[in-house]
């Protein structure tokens, strides 16, 4: 059974959350604040966090990076759940860390397909332990870990697979649209510029090797020597 860890100073919208997620089958523990939410975290090493932005104690943005910085944490994937829908404050939001975004008010089923879709992606995929080297990037595939020149690189969950993904598709140039299907699930709803915000952030964390993922314009990406 999936833990799910609700941080949402809402209590009546926290509990109708987790009503919602229980009948589904999955179990729920509810924070109603950030540092509450930060050490149930740690607690309960949950399969997925829904963190709201505005929160007491510590801003949902604070929270997320303290989770994503941390070994032990890092590697849950976070819905957050807001009242800002604009542009900017969702690229805030996967500037942070976030792996996916639901505004309010939102449906409880959009939420439902949100939390299958996003933990259908970060199911943990039985392989043996495989190195991959690609001159100076060694990308370990049973750790998650992505070094450059030998210095590890703290990616995302996120970051981590649409990298996998152009590296096993080495050469082939690959559209928005496959990456968001491929990479963020068939049930994901957002648009194409999710995959260029997240580029943009590979190539920064990976320095000039970054300049391995090549933007093909008008249509995708494509991972090749430079």
């Amino acid at each position: 059974m999936h833990t799910i860890l609700v941080i949402e100073d809402e209590r009546d919208l926290a509990g109708l959350v987790a009503f919602n997620l229980e009948k589904e089958g999955y179990r729920c523990v509810i924070a109603c604040d950030g540092i509450q939410g930060l050490e149930m975290a740690r607690q309960h090493n949950p399969d997925l966090i829904l963190l709201d932005l505005m929160l007491p104690g510590m801003l949902g943005t604070e929270l997320c990076k303290l989770l994503k910085k941390a070994e032990n944490t890092s590697q849950i994937p976070v819905i957050m759940l807001t009242a800002k829908g604009e542009e900017i404050d969702k690229v805030v939001g996967f500037e942070v860390g976030a792996d996916d975004y639901v505004v309010k008010p939102f449906s409880t089923r959009e939420l439902v397909l949100r939390v299958k879709a996003v933990l259908r992606r970060f199911a943990v995929e039985t392989e043996s332990e495989t190195i991959i080297n690609i001159g100076t990037v060694t990308i370990d595939t049973s750790r998650h870990v992505v070094a450059v020149k030998g210095e590890e690189i703290a990616f995302t969950s996120t970051e981590f697979k649409l990298l996998h993904t152009l590296v096993k598709r080495w050469g082939r140039v690959q559209s928005r649209d496959v990456l968001l299907r491929d990479v963020w699930g068939y049930n994901y709803v957002g648009d194409t510029r999710t995959v260029d915000t997240h580029i943009t952030r590979l190539r920064t964390k990976m320095g000039e090797a970054g300049d391995m993922i090549k933007t093909v314009r008008g249509f995708g990406y494509k991972l090749e020597e430079r």
